[in-house]
């Protein structure tokens, strides 16, 4: 018996008395409600217990939901022992919906519901119940509770929380595999009848998958299901109540199912042999083809790893695995070589990386494939001897000195002659030169390693046929030192000597520096070149000396200054030596050494200014007298103005040579012979815009006769203006003013206007437009030039 059978008996032996007349009755008890009346009920144990009695014995009231009667539906009636029928009592309802869903009749006691109640909103509602005196109010019952049950109907059909259900299971899985459960929530009440008892069924998607009715759980129902050939699946579910029995209600929803996939398919190569080409001048690392092995799966099990498992280019070509476009790229691994060898061979295997060993029996999971490699020939570069080359010589080697050498080959078949030649950018001061021939370096300028010991060249090699062919290589030329240079003072020593100096007394500590580099590193000898009565050095041994003093007692107004000569010498072959000589300053010094004044020429100058700074002085001073003058000059220069002020003055770049040609006759380009106009008058005139420094009374010249050879013309001008002191010789341009004879049109110069005999009518000039009102101001208007 389950747990819903032994409920509904329950409800129905407690029903059962009250099913003919639902009535509650108010049963007085003569002792206080606190009394306790029972009988004796013997136990097992020997014990007697007591029943107690209430003064209200309350069942329940069970009333049907969704009562549908035009009526209020009838739920029980309240009756008390008192109520005589005369109407003396009045009976209260209070709680859960009293008043407005249940309502009593005060003198009867029956309850009625006044609408639809639906289970689902509430299943019980619970009143309290009291009787009272109508007249005097008081309670003739004491006010207990009761509860009234909703009794359920079949009125809520299954539903499913998603109308649609996603889900996959993977392919080739056995049948009865799990795939997803769908759950269905009936409204109803479940512990009373099979209103809420429901059953799952299959109405779409058999026969591929199945339901448990129970459980609504999917399973698969065929074997080996292949993603490849169909992925996706819709499947329909019918939940239904009342046990699946005729006349339950019905939801349905929809599962769609993916199949996923599983690594059941080997990658597979589309063809047996691949050609691919590479040019030999393919760098390493070069990628020069790829290949591809198709596999049905998808994702990681789709995944590939290529290897060069045999071949006779395994250690000329590799393979890399592209992981997002699964290929194998071939890249170059070695410098290949056309004159070498010209074709490789290898073997490509395509492996899958994620095998399933549930399906082993379906592989292997790998493939392989031929790859013919094909080598193009280029025409390279020429190759040198060496990556780089180092020479080593010495500085003091003769100029056009071989250096070194550098070789290089033309790797190609057909070889090709080479010439060598030196990178100028690398060798700016040209110090080097090299045979463009054979590639021996040599020197063109001497040597020096104090100013630069090394010197980083570049020799190009390029091929005579195809001279865009070239290599470049570097060149490292170390200068090694030679002992050409003598030590020197390290600095320069401002010394001196008190006057109460005593024999022996250290006035200087000096040092050398040798711009050379021995292996054996720097050793000083320090020595006097001529024996000195007043000062001696003593050579300290570690490449300084100290200058002592000889005698007892120095003068400075006798002798200001001593010079002292140095000899400092060197310990390297050929030894070099240098004679450096010390300035010594007498000067006035305390008790302790102190100085305090030297010569008269320390006196006189200002502390701490040396005759460099004054030389840079004198320097300032000399260059702001200069710019002074300048600046007079360029002023003066601009008080010369010409005579024409105008802001319309427009000879700005205009050189005007008054030329003209011959005529329409004129045939032969600058014949002399039009130069001839016997008719031309020739005025001196003066330049208007140059003030001239002198005046002069203008002159006019002869005119030439009609035969006059235009040469002699000519002559006779030029001796002219040679000999006439008064010619203005304000710029280089004389004009002669002739034309020639043949012209129709006549001359259009103005240079004959001074020989007509009236003045000319230059009106029309303004009609032209106001770029010839200048023009026409000048001729038109006032004097003309030969009246001034």
């Amino acid at each position: 018996m389950t747990i819903h059978q032994f409920m509904l008996l329950f409800l129905l032996w407690e029903c059962l008395p009250h099913l003919c007349s639902p009535e509650i009755t108010f049963r007085r008890t003569p002792v206080p409600q606190q009394r306790i009346l029972g009988t004796r009920v013997p136990r097992s144990d020997g014990k007697i217990l007591h029943r107690q009695k209430r003064g209200w014995m309350w069942n329940q009231f069970f009333l049907l939901e969704e009562y549908t009667g035009s009526d209020y539906q009838y739920v029980g009636k309240l009756h008390s022992d008192q109520d005589k029928g005369d109407g003396s009592l009045k009976y209260i309802l209070s709680g859960d919906g009293a008043g407005t869903l249940f309502i009593i009749d005060e003198k009867t006691g029956d309850i009625h519901a006044t609408r639809r109640i639906d289970r689902e909103e509430k299943a019980f509602y619970t009143l309290r119940a009291q009787a009272i005196n109508r007249r005097t109010l008081r309670p003739v019952e004491p006010e207990s509770e009761f509860v009234i049950k909703i009794h359920d109907i079949n009125d809520n059909e299954p539903t499913f929380p998603e109308e649609i259900y996603t889900a996959s299971v993977p392919e080739m899985s056995v049948v009865g595999t799990s795939v997803v459960q769908v759950t269905a929530t009936d409204a109803d009440d479940p512990s009373y009848g099979n209103s809420a008892r429901v059953i799952y069924s299959i109405l779409q998607g058999q026969p591929y998958f199945s339901v448990e009715p129970e459980t609504g759980i999917i399973r698969t129902a065929l074997p080996n299901m292949n993603r490849e050939n169909r992925e996706q699946y819709q499947v329909v579910i019918q939940a239904k109540d009342m046990g699946g029995q005729m006349g339950g209600l019905s939801g349905t929803t929809t599962v769609n199912i993916t199949l996923t996939d599983v690594n059941d398919n080997p990658p597979r190569f589309p063809q047996n042999t691949i050609h691919l080409r590479v040019l030999e001048s393919s760098p390493v690392g070069t990628a020069i083809g790829s290949v591809k092995a198709t596999d049905a799966d998808t994702g990681k099990n789709a995944e590939v790893e290529y290897r060069i498992i045999d071949g006779d280019g395994t250690d000329m070509f590799d393979i890399i695995t592209e992981k997002d476009t699964q290929e194998g790229i071939i890249t170059v691994k070695k410098q290949l070589d056309y004159e070498s060898r010209r074709l490789y061979t290898l073997k490509v295997e395509a492996e899958n990386t994620h095998v399933d060993p549930r399906f082993y029996y379906l592989g292997p999971f790998k493939d392989t494939t031929i790859v013919k490699i094909s080598i193009e020939d280029v025409d390279e570069p020429p190759v040198f001897s060496r990556s780089s080359y180092l020479f080593e010589v010495h500085e003091d080697i003769e100029v056009g000195t071989i250096i070194g050498t550098v070789m290089a080959r033309d790797p190609d078949s057909a070889s090709s002659p080479i010439r060598f030649s030196l990178d100028r950018h690398t060798d700016l001061d040209r110090i080097f030169n090299i045979h463009s021939g054979n590639g021996s370096l040599y020197t063109s300028k001497p040597l020096d390693r104090e100013l630069s010991q090394w010197h980083n060249l570049t020799v190009i090699a390029a091929e005579i046929n195809n001279p865009k062919e070239m290599t470049r290589v570097a060149v490292f030329v170390r200068i090694l030192d030679v002992n050409d240079n003598a030590p020197q003072f390290a600095v320069f020593y401002d010394t001196f000597v008190c006057e109460n100096a005593r024999p022996g007394q250290l006035i200087q500590t000096i040092s050398a520096v040798d711009k050379d580099d021995p292996l054996g590193g720097q050793k000083f000898f320090f020595s006097l070149a001529a024996v000195n009565p007043n000062f001696t050095v003593q050579d300290n041994e570690d490449n300084t000396a100290r200058i002592l003093t000889r005698k007892n007692g120095f003068n400075r107004h006798e002798i200001s200054t001593y010079l002292l000569p140095v000899v400092i010498s060197d310990n390297d072959y050929p030894i070099q030596s240098s004679t450096g000589t010390l300035t010594i300053r007498v000067c006035a010094c305390d008790s302790q050494g102190n100085m305090q004044s030297c010569s008269a020429e320390a006196l006189l100058l200002p502390a701490g200014l040396s005759t460099g700074a004054l030389i840079a002085i004198l320097l300032c001073i000399i260059i702001l007298l200069v710019i002074v003058v300048l600046f007079a000059a360029l002023k003066r220069q601009r008080k010369k103005e010409p005579l024409i002020l105008s802001k319309e003055d427009i000879r700005d770049n205009i050189v005007s040579y008054n030329d003209e040609g011959g005529g329409e006759e004129d045939t032969q380009a600058f014949d002399i012979g039009t130069l001839r106009n016997p008719a031309a008058i020739e005025d001196k005139k003066l330049r208007r815009d140059i003030i001239p420094e002198t005046l002069f009374i203008p002159r006019r010249t002869p005119t030439a006769p009609d035969n006059t050879d235009v040469r002699d013309f000519i002559n006779e001008r030029l001796k002219e203006h040679d000999l006439d002191p008064t010619a203005p010789p304000y710029d280089s341009l004389a004009t002669y003013a002739y034309e020639g004879n043949d012209s129709i049109a006549e001359s259009l110069s103005s240079l004959e206007s001074g020989t007509t005999e009236g003045d000319q009518n230059y009106d029309y000039l303004r009609e032209w437009g106001p770029r010839f009102n200048k023009l026409a101001e000048m001729y038109g208007g006032g004097e003309s030039d030969k009246d001034s």
